[in-house]
């Protein structure tokens, strides 16, 4: 009846508003009497109409940048993939998509299509975006700075950073004296010209720096924490540093730019001594996700823009003032990664690519078209590269680092990255580098960037360090070898506990591992001591529980599945153990089978979705994932589906094939380690013609009689069911299952899917 009412209402509605429409509409043509109004007829002309429409539409600022912004993201993403996939950071990849969109590829031999893409008109747009886009960033680079750790850590890292800055700033200014005659614009002193230079060659990468440290497990070392302080303090130096050269430049004379040096002082003041305490109590009170609310965010966001928006004002450039709002946001490291988190996602998706294509427009490295010119734009190289390299690296081995760890600083910091590209562009912009070096210092930024990776791969060949995160005594074949991944305590825990009772009366004979593998991308390298002890200690804790050795390992990854499967291979285990959680038993058992997805956030992310009935690892979107720790694993592997696992007591294990007498093995190991009661269905008939299992089966009734029991009956009752705390399938019968709909997915306990 309600639904009637609602329909005839809707009529009404409608349809008595359609006839006012169309009535009004209709008495209007009246008023156009005595206007000269042009009707047009024709069938073309309505077209040709639509035609002008839509090229004028085309042609509209807004579009012209939305098609600008579209373009820019998927060839920078696509690029950013391919040098992720050649071990190269993304970044290099990003800024190699921006000088292909620029003229030094596309304007070269697409000249139509570049202009209509980026005409000269709409680069004020995408300057200005692309701005906006680096002021986020800035933002959050000041954030990602632990000055804590700085002040721990500022004996050698000072030494390190400021010898990394001086000579190679050195070196840039003597470079620049011998090319100022033939590179420097018209009307730019030399001074203004010189210092740009320096600066240019001393700056470090931060951000990029960090995340190769991160891939390359460096992190907890003394060599990755030293490069990490290192390149925050150089940071620090070089901002402060840059800000000074751009008051000079723009004061025209060093004198002229003592009042803009003093007034950038106090602005530095104000923000410590008097935004940075105010802005602490409000991190304070609101440090959660829930209490981050839009006015608290707004207060952060007001202090960021005014911030940037002073030091522009003083003459040091926004781009200061947003990484000063980020280095002296509240410490507490929850709630810079929430606001973090708030803010990466659009700078660095969305804005950031913007800069690295506005740069490639002004790269024209068409312009380098005399072998004189790459004779300077090598010499540019070598200089940048002797002065932070082997700078970098003997201030290193003077503060007493072994020849090793000295060099793989020196190529450390030798990364330029965006943060080069950041200081070409203020220069270009403020007019004192000219489109010759401003190309020839893009190239120097790509170049010493893309060889930090193949550097530290060199260094390590030569000093013959090879490091594996495979603990020494997992070397011992002669003992059975556990490894289990976890990613989180909880999950840790369920499946030692699973470990420890197929081994817990063999102490001696056996070795138990719990590893836990997480994104190099979601942790910031100041964070990682603590992380690690936050996932590792309830595990340890219930190993000295169960009175289970226990060997412990942790590793940030840029890939989790290949390190799963390439730690288990090496260490040569005989059972690798992930797990999933316990959401796939929600919902209906349609849910169950076509449709449920559960929430992996680490190593255990095998199986997100089902999508169709062929199973468990058949079409599913992620089944290359599946795919990959499944054969490339060459030990069996079980993955474990918690449902809340507290005990294995009650054992289920139905046998469907001869194929899946492995299971009994299993079984054997779970009665003589933990004394568990196993009942074994023979779902198929298979153990009736089968003698060698019957002889299995026959052999553990001997020394257990009481602790196996043979089941023929293939209907299962819910009682039964719900009385077992674990069922151990094979993977093959476990997708039987699934391709049957079988009532047992309804009161299934937790599940050990085995693939021998």
């Amino acid at each position: 009846m309600k639904n009637i009412k609602n329909s005839l209402f809707y009529l009404i509605i409608i349809g008595g508003f359609s006839a006012l429409i169309y009535l009004v509409i209709s008495k209007g043509k009246s008023l156009e009497i005595g206007r000269d109004i042009v009707v047009k007829k024709t069938v073309n002309s309505h077209w040709n109409d639509f035609l002008s429409a839509m090229i004028e539409n085309l042609q509209h600022p807004l579009a012209i940048l939305l098609a600008q912004i579209i373009t820019i993201i998927l060839v920078a993403r696509f690029f950013g993939w391919v040098f992720r996939k050649i071990g190269q950071p993304s970044v290099i990849g990003e800024m190699v998509a921006g000088i292909i969109l620029g003229p030094s590829l596309i304007g070269m031999y697409f000249p139509e299509f570049s202009a209509t893409l980026f005409p000269k008109e709409s680069l004020g747009n995408l300057q200005f975006l692309s701005q906006i886009g680096l002021i986020l960033f800035m933002f959050v680079i000041g954030m990602e700075l632990d000055l804590k750790v700085l002040k721990n850590k500022a004996h050698e890292s000072v030494v390190i950073s400021h010898a990394s800055i001086v000579i190679p700033f050195a070196l840039g200014l003597t470079l620049a004296y011998f090319i100022y005659h033939t590179f420097a614009p018209i009307g730019v002193e030399f001074s203004s010209f010189g210092l740009f230079m320096g600066i240019a060659m001393s700056i470090t990468a931060f951000p990029v720096l960090a995340r190769i440290v991160q891939e390359r497990g460096l992190q907890k070392t003394k060599l990755g924490t030293i490069a990490i302080t290192c390149a925050a303090a150089d940071d620090i130096t070089a901002w402060c540093i840059l800000a000074v050269v751009i008051a000079i430049v723009k004061a025209g004379s060093f004198t002229s730019s003592l009042y803009v040096i003093g007034l950038a002082i106090v602005y530095v003041i104000v923000m410590l001594k008097i935004v940075r305490p105010f802005l602490k109590r409000v991190g304070d009170l609101n440090s959660t996700r829930e209490s981050l609310n839009k006015p608290v965010v707004a207060i952060f966001f007001l202090t960021l823009l005014f911030s940037a928006y002073a030091s522009e004002l003083i003459g040091i450039h926004a781009l200061f003032g947003a990484f000063l709002a980020g280095a002296i946001m509240p410490e507490n490291n929850k709630f810079r990664n929430i606001f973090i988190e708030k803010v990466e996602d659009v700078s660095v998706i969305l804005l950031l690519p913007l800069f690295f294509v506005f740069t490639g427009l002004r790269t024209q490295i068409g312009l380098l078209n005399d072998p004189y010119l790459w004779k300077v734009t090598g010499v540019i190289i070598a200089v940048a590269v002797v002065g932070k390299f082997f700078g970098s690296a003997l201030a290193a081995k003077f503060v007493g680092q072994n020849w090793k760890d000295s060099l793989a600083i020196g190529a450390l910091m030798n990364t330029r990255g965006l943060m080069e590209l950041v200081v070409l562009n203020i220069g270009y912009d403020l007019g004192v580098l000219s489109t010759e070096i401003f190309t020839m210092m893009v190239i120097m930024a790509l170049v010493t960037t893309f060889m930090t990776g193949p550097a530290l791969d060199f260094i390590n060949f030569i000093f013959k360090d090879k490091k594996t995160i495979i603990p020494e005594e997992i070397g011992n074949k002669s003992k059975y070898k556990i490894l289990f991944s976890f990613d989180t305590p909880e999950k840790g825990k369920t499946l030692l506990r699973i470990a420890n009772s197929l081994t817990k009366k063999q102490p001696d004979n056996t070795i138990v591992t719990a590893m836990h593998l997480s994104l190099s991308s979601e942790l910031h390298p100041f964070e990682v001591k603590d992380y690690e002890r936050e996932m590792l200690l309830p595990v340890i804790s219930e190993s000295e529980n169960l009175n289970q050795n226990m060997v412990s390992l942790f590793k940030l990854s840029n890939d989790i599945d290949g390190d799963i499967t390439e730690t288990a291979n090496q260490g040569e285990y005989d059972l690798l153990l992930v797990s999933l959680g316990q959401s796939i038993f929600d919902g209906t058992l349609l849910g169950k089978i076509l449709g449920f997805t559960t929430r992996i956030v680490n190593p255990d992310r095998l199986i997100d979705k089902f999508t169709g009935k062929e199973g468990l690892f058949e079409n599913s979107p992620f089944d290359e994932r599946t795919r990959h720790v499944i054969t490339k694993s060459k030990m069996p592997v079980g993955i474990f589906i918690d449902k809340d696992l507290e005990e294995i007591n009650q054992v289920f294990i139905p046998v469907f094939s001869k194929e899946d007498a492995f299971l009994i093995e299993y079984a054997k190991k779970l009665i003589n380690n933990n004394g568990s009661q196993i009942t074994i269905l023979d779902a198929s008939g298979e153990l009736k013609n089968n003698r060698e299992m019957q002889e299995s089966i026959r052999s553990i009734e001997q020394i257990a009689p009481n602790h196996i029991m043979l089941m023929h009956d293939r209907t299962i009752k819910k009682e039964f069911l719900e009385n077992q705390n674990l069922m151990i399938i094979s993977l093959d019968s476990w997708k039987k299952l699934i391709e049957s709909q079988s009532t047992w997915l309804n009161n299934t306990p937790s599940v050990l899917i085995l693939k021998p």
